[in-house]
């Protein structure tokens, strides 16, 4: 390992020298960009996925009965742009959203494929059975239907308000989690870091078992009652707590490497 730093020490030069080549080609390319707006009536409890390459997503719970999907398109040519696509397919029960890439360039430095912002309006009791995004953010706030799976390879991932069973998946990057406020129901947080850290803001008043576990990180808890845990046989440390009574909630977090913050955060 030690030889191959040494290696790449030398070679940061030559490369730094050829990203500056690379980006001053495309130093005068402008950034263009197209909004494509949908609206569709949907079912209170329909079942949304949504899958994305890069850019971000944004969905956002309502009390209506309609789907909106503003997408905004980014590219550096008119030709990439008209290549990517927004499809949104429904039917009764079900609805989703799927940006659509040109294919990539073999060589990652030179591929201007563009992204795709979306941004999607959805009744609070739909489920989101699947949001799939490579790079970028996704944002998940006030939704309370049955459950919320989301994956994010590379980025940032914010779940705000969210009263269901949310299962969250990272593998590299700063997930979120807050509550402004507590309902005592029957719901879980799952969260899953690869390589990254985790934020969690509770109000005081919130009733959970909290479990908690970064394998190579640290964990600091406003809540703790009793002192986090480094296991004996494996690195690592490890909560399970009981917060005021406990209630209904669970919520768990699971680090491979990095840290854990959870908050006392009072609106």
């Amino acid at each position: 390992m030690r030889t191959r730093a040494v290696h790449w020490q030398k070679l940061w030069p030559i490369v730094t020298a050829g990203l500056m080549l690379l980006n001053g080609c495309g130093a005068n390319k402008t950034v263009l960009e197209e909004i494509v707006e949908q609206v569709y009536t949907v079912e209170p409890n329909t079942d949304l996925s949504i899958h994305n390459r890069d850019g971000a997503v944004l969905v956002y719970g309502s009390d209506g009965n309609e789907l909106h999907v503003r997408s905004t398109k980014k590219a550096y040519s008119r030709e990439r742009l008209k290549q990517i696509a927004i499809d949104v397919s429904t039917k009764p029960g079900a609805v989703s959203v799927t940006a659509k890439f040109p294919p990539q360039t073999r060589w990652a430095l030179s591929d201007h494929s563009g992204t795709v912002d979306c941004t999607i309006v959805v009744p609070a009791t739909a489920n989101i059975t699947a949001l799939d995004l490579n790079s970028g953010e996704v944002l998940v706030d006030s939704m309370r239907g049955r459950e919320v799976h989301g994956w994010l390879r590379d980025g940032r991932i914010f779940a705000q308000n969210c009263f269901t069973n949310l299962d969250l998946t990272m593998d590299r990057g700063t997930l979120t989690l807050s509550y402004d406020w507590w309902q005592q129901e029957v719901f879980s947080a799952d969260v899953r870091v690869a390589q990254g850290n985790a934020w969690i803001f509770l109000p005081t008043d919130a009733a959970f078992r909290l479990l908690a576990h970064s394998a190579h990180g640290n964990i600091a808890n406003d809540f703790n009652t009793i002192a986090s845990s480094r296991s004996s046989s494996a690195r690592g440390m490890n909560i399970d707590q009981i917060i005021n009574g406990g209630g209904s909630a669970t919520i768990q977090i699971r680090l491979g490497k990095g840290n854990i913050k959870i908050a006392e955060a009072n609106p």
